[in-house]
């Protein structure tokens, strides 16, 4: 269970520290201090349950077919691949954390007010830049469905995927004001998209060398 619970960390982490919307979402609410801890707590529960669904419906329907392993393991291994020049294309390319309305005041949440934000109102925000993203059910219900259901613990690897959102969100909102300057610098992301096109392609190359 160890090793596959490392996997899923690994991989888990890699997807989650791309930059993106909710990134910069669950960065500001931290900020302003705008029920930052809930944000973190959604995020990361909506990510234990998609991959869950995935390693547990996608998995062992995979792994019943001696075809759909050998598929959904080079598959795995391809798509490894793809993100891991994603994300050294991204490191050459200088780009920070933005977001937008931040030096405004302006409160992004669909025009609720920057001054009083209703614990209701973030809820709201926090499912729809998370749940509305088509890209979150390829990355966690497909892509890691498949990749957890080459595991020797597929239970192992959910929870792995899931301690790598709830450390990394909650990171996120208890760091925020350190994080925030930093994050905006490109050089920061350069060395983070290093970092995760690296462990992409040691998780490709484990699965690719993983005995037949």
């Amino acid at each position: 269970m160890g090793i596959s619970l490392f996997h899923g960390l690994l991989v888990g982490a890699s997807l989650i520290v791309a930059i993106g919307a909710q990134n910069a979402f669950v960065l500001r609410q931290g900020l302003r201090r705008e029920h930052g801890w809930l944000v973190a707590g959604i995020c990361a529960v909506c990510d234990l349950l998609l991959v869950a669904a995935g390693v547990a419906g996608l998995g062992p329907l995979i792994t019943a077919s001696a075809v759909g392993v050998q598929l959904a393991l080079w598959g795995g291994v391809v798509w490894l691949l793809w993100q891991a020049g994603a994300a050294f294309r991204r490191a050459g390319r200088a780009r920070s954390l933005e977001w937008r309305g931040e030096s405004r005041g302006e409160a992004g949440l669909g025009g609720v007010s920057n001054n009083v934000v209703s614990a209701r109102a973030v809820v709201a925000a926090t499912l729809g830049v998370t749940l509305l993203n088509p890209h979150v059910y390829l990355d966690t219900v497909v892509m890691l469905g498949i990749i957890g259901g080459q595991q020797a613990s597929p239970t192992g690897f959910v929870v792995g995927a899931s301690l790598a959102s709830l450390l990394w969100f909650f990171g996120l909102v208890g760091l925020a004001h350190w994080l925030a300057p930093r994050l905006r610098d490109p050089r920061w992301w350069q060395i983070v998209d290093i970092v995760v096109g690296a462990i992409m392609l040691l998780v490709a190359w484990q699965l690719a060398m993983r005995p037949m």
